[in-house]
């Protein structure tokens, strides 16, 4: 790609991210947008009215940015809890990173790789050349003999140092994010009000005998073996019929609510038969009311005999939260497949279905993710391969000869270049987070937010390989896995690949970084289904708050963080981009948090692992790029001398591993009994024990309340997300 197409996809791209902020600044201040913008606040029920038209609403301001910038990580914490914290953390640690990486690299690295001449003497014509002449690809071989061998030695030298460097300094930082987050993490904890989730866990595997029912086998187990912690327990029942049947219901009573609005008038009729096509015409009032009758009938009835529908899985809750957790990290039976405990998720974010499925069917349900996971990840490689015929016109005019006349037009020849390729693989990959969720779903995890981190290292994984690896390789090594395969030739072969893909990379950062950045603020989607809403029915249904999207949004993150670091001293053109990228990504994503999303779960900070060992990763490429970079530039010393640095970064992975994962998996002793001698005084927690004996209920066991809202589009605009 050559730099006037990189400036075309930039330009582009600021125009839609321009476009976007305008629309949302107005948008944002409509009255009929404040449960697209506002969903938070609105479920919150913090409005004020403003009925009367203000010229105000329709010029665009920045007022959002102010307010967004303001808010103290403090007010992000109370609002929406850690996890919101750890995500915003992300980016404050790769501003951090990048705004380090980006001197060395902007000041040091860029002017030594422009300087060289490995690629071409000649830089008169700037628009017209090609970005690798600002990548290391464009620095002289060590060996080639010349006076200005010592120079040609010293640049690359630039390169080395820079690595180390670097590298010393993310890992500074990874140390310290890790501590600060920890240390969060056990203050959340001490601040908490008490959960159910802390006094309870989830038994498995109760050996069930023909005498006795499992809430009576559990009862007398934990009395017999816990008996001055044990408090009480609920057994799960099989309840999925009863789930379908409110799905059902709920469906049916929206319809029953549409048509009773003035547009759908009472003698509207269909007849019953074949898709309404066949048979006797009914009243669809009466229809709709009969059948819903009969669902609620049949709701009371499996609701009543759900006795007998024993699982052998229950939640048992303790009197202490030490008792949960001795309870918890001890095997409670002789035989281990039995009695098995786990952390109990909090009631809100219980995964139901995952209790239905016996071992066997987990078992089948794990093997099928994996086989869908390969198979989605070998499909992929189709746009992947679309998206770098893309990338070289010569290829692309061999595929569709038609197309060589438009090809040679400069404008269409860099927009197909600069800004189609990374477009397609930003489309095809949105597919993806979906996709993810459904597979971690479907493999026994019991909570929602389990689900959601194995998503996110599914989709983190994914992208690394199908959007890094399979667009490096596709010229190199995808065709000679054979000599990929050895472990020794993996340093040259991503050394030949990964330089070469410096400038779609850079390009991808500018479309699917700041437009996606640009389009989350905007909101595409619930913009258009609340537009649509109220033009076809003038209803909208009652809303529900959305989470926030962990599982999609920081794998994205980090794998920007991944270009940067791999690109840092192979293309440090990259790092200006990225710094963009997250400084605007700060602002959005706490505007989204304030405004948008509302959390469904609270894991405590436990996503930050997941970041910190994909930083780890990161490194660990960069450096096996770097020991294959000096090698090809014959510098033989430099690459012997860069292996200490994956070492040593394993090294420090291990210690951050034993120094501070313990904390995000269980809370220490310390904690819990400081907890538990704090609320000895409470005088709430006579109050919190009646409610737990029924936290962990089967939400389908509890009586249906079917409500229908027809107000929604007339709710004022909220005076938190003013001007």
């Amino acid at each position: 790609m050559i730099l006037s197409a990189l400036l075309t996809s930039v330009g582009i791209n600021l125009g839609l991210c321009f476009l976007f902020f305008t629309l949302y600044s107005i948008l944002r201040k409509q009255p009929s947008n404040v449960i697209v913008y506002a969903p938070r606040l609105v479920g919150k029920s913090k409005s004020q009215g403003r009925g009367d038209f203000h010229l105000e609403r329709l010029l665009p301001s920045p007022g959002w940015v102010k307010r967004a910038w303001e808010v103290s990580e403090e007010e992000l914490l109370s609002t929406s809890g850690l996890d919101a914290v750890v995500f915003m953390r992300i980016f404050i640690f790769s501003l951090k990173v990048f705004i380090s990486g980006g001197i060395i690299g902007i000041f040091f690295l860029l002017p030594v790789n422009f300087m060289g001449n490995q690629l071409s003497y000649d830089f008169s014509d700037l628009p017209n050349k090609s970005l690798d002449s600002f990548s290391i690809s464009n620095v002289d071989e060590g060996s080639n003999r010349s006076p200005s061998i010592w120079k040609r030695f010293c640049r690359l030298w630039v390169h080395f140092s820079a690595a180390y460097v670097f590298t010393g300094v993310v890992c500074y930082l990874l140390y310290y994010e890790y501590s600060y987050i920890s240390s969060k993490r056990v203050s959340y904890f001490y601040s908490s009000k008490p959960q159910p989730h802390q006094f309870t866990i989830v038994v498995r595997g109760i050996p069930v005998s023909s005498g006795s029912s499992t809430s009576e086998i559990v009862e007398n187990f934990f009395k017999e073996y816990h008996h001055s912690t044990y408090f009480s327990h609920t057994v799960v029942h099989r309840t999925n019929k009863i789930q379908d049947l409110i799905n059902e219901a709920e469906k049916l009573y929206k319809r029953l609510a549409f048509l009773k609005l003035e547009k759908f008038p009472r003698q509207k009729c269909k007849r019953e038969g074949f898709l309404g096509f066949f048979g006797c015409k009914v009243d669809l009032l009466d229809h709709y009311e009969k059948k819903l009758e009969h669902l609620q009938d049949n709701l009371r009835v499996e609701q009543s005999s759900l006795a007998g529908k024993e699982i052998p899985a229950a939640f048992v809750s303790f009197k202490s939260r030490l008792g949960a957790a001795i309870a918890l990290n001890i095997q409670q039976g002789v035989n281990p497949t039995e009695w098995v405990t786990e952390i109990a998720p909090e009631p809100q974010e219980v995964y139901w279905p995952f209790f239905s499925a016996s071992f066997m069917k987990r078992w089948i349900y794990n093997l099928v993710v994996v086989v869908a996971y390969i198979a989605l990840t070998i499909l992929f490689l189709i746009p992947v391969v679309i998206v770098q015929g893309l990338t070289h016109l010569e290829q692309l005019e061999i595929w569709f000869p038609f197309l060589k006349g438009l090809l040679k037009l400069t404008f269409i020849s860099q927009v197909i270049t600069g800004y189609l390729p990374s477009l397609i693989l930003q489309l095809f990959l949105s597919f993806v987070p979906p996709v993810m969720i459904l597979f971690s779903s479907i493999q026994g995890y019991i909570s929602l937010s389990q689900i959601e981190k194995s998503a996110c290292n599914k989709v983190w994984w994914f992208t690394v390989w199908n959007i890094f690896f399979a667009n490096v390789l596709s010229g190199t090594a995808l065709y000679q896995v054979n000599v990929f395969l050895e472990p020794k030739n993996i340093p040259q072969v991503l050394a030949q690949g990964v330089p070469g893909q410096a400038s779609f990379f850079i390009a991808y950062v500018v479309t699917s970084g700041w437009t996606s950045l640009s389009s989350e603020l905007l909101r595409l989607m619930p913009l258009v289904s609340s537009f649509c809403s109220w033009l076809f029915s003038n209803i909208v249904e009652d809303f529900e708050v959305p989470s926030f999207p962990y599982h999609s949004e920081i794998p994205r993150i980090l794998f920007f963080g991944l270009l940067g670091i791999t690109y840092f001293f192979l293309a440090p053109l990259i790092l200006p981009f990225l710094l963009v990228y997250y400084c605007v990504g700060y602002i959005i994503y706490r505007n989204q948090l304030l405004n948008v999303y509302a959390p469904k779960f609270e894991t405590g900070g436990r996503f930050w692992p997941i970041v910190h060992n994909s930083m780890i990763f990161s490194l660990i490429l960069m450096h096996i790029i770097a020991i294959g970079i000096f090698g090809l530039k014959k510098l033989p010393l430099a690459s012997s001398f860069i292996i200490p640095l994956p070492v040593f970064t394993f090294l420090f992975n291990e210690y951050c591993r034993k120094r501070f994962l313990p904390i995000f998996q269980e809370y220490p002793t310390e904690c819990l009994v400081k907890r538990d001698r704090a609320d000895q005084n409470d005088p709430m927690m006579a109050e919190f024990y009646n409610k737990l004996v029924t936290a962990y209920k089967d939400p389908a066991l509890m009586p249906v309340q079917l409500s229908w809202s027809t107000d929604r589009l007339k709710s004022p605009l909220l005076h938190d997300a003013e001007v």
